[in-house]
């Protein structure tokens, strides 16, 4: 039986987080970077880019025997760490990420540290089963997706409608 494969977090050069993907990806390691289209604008024009959703991070599904092979590649920095060994994400959160940048869904990175609300579960649509936090900011209702392992939180623009509450932690005084 071979070895299990896990998730990592990779950090990368500045702008390294693409070309890093596909030199991984070319000595058959499956490396993500969750991108996210964005308008440009330069002096004289404007155009639709993809930039990573996460800056200087690239994700890695590997077995530890391949862990000095992705670090040994041109862009690759340091592994995160948690509690002194390499962070291992859930293959649960990368599907997460994969299924967020997949969808039109309105998508902030933030490193807040936000107030905890009531578990939700989106009902319909390209997000469906995704399940998050309530809570409100700027008058909108965002769902909150938490990678704790990178201390990484995505913020989600969602419709009221879409919503339904697994679990209320309002907080009573």
């Amino acid at each position: 039986m071979g070895e299990v494969l896990h998730w990592y977090a990779v950090y990368t050069k500045p702008r390294f987080e693409k070309k890093l993907t596909f030199r991984l990806n070319e000595k058959g390691i499956e490396a993500y970077t969750p991108l996210r289209k964005t308008l440009k604008q330069w002096s004289d024009r404007k155009k639709m880019v993809e930039e990573p959703l996460i800056s200087s991070y690239v994700f890695v599904n590997i077995h530890l025997s391949q862990y000095y092979e992705v670090l040994n590649t041109p862009g690759a920095v340091m592994y995160i760490w948690f509690n002194g060994k390499p962070a291992s994400i859930p293959s649960s959160q990368i599907d997460t990420l994969k299924r967020l940048v997949d969808s039109d869904a309105e998508i902030e990175v933030t490193n807040a540290d936000l107030p905890k609300g009531s578990q939700v579960r989106i009902s319909e649509g390209a997000l469906k089963g995704l399940t998050g936090e309530l809570i409100h900011l700027a008058g909108k209702k965002k769902v909150v997706i938490r990678i704790d392992e990178i201390e990484k939180t995505l913020l989600v623009t969602i419709s009221p409608k879409l919503l339904e509450i697994v679990r209320s932690n309002r907080v009573t005084e």
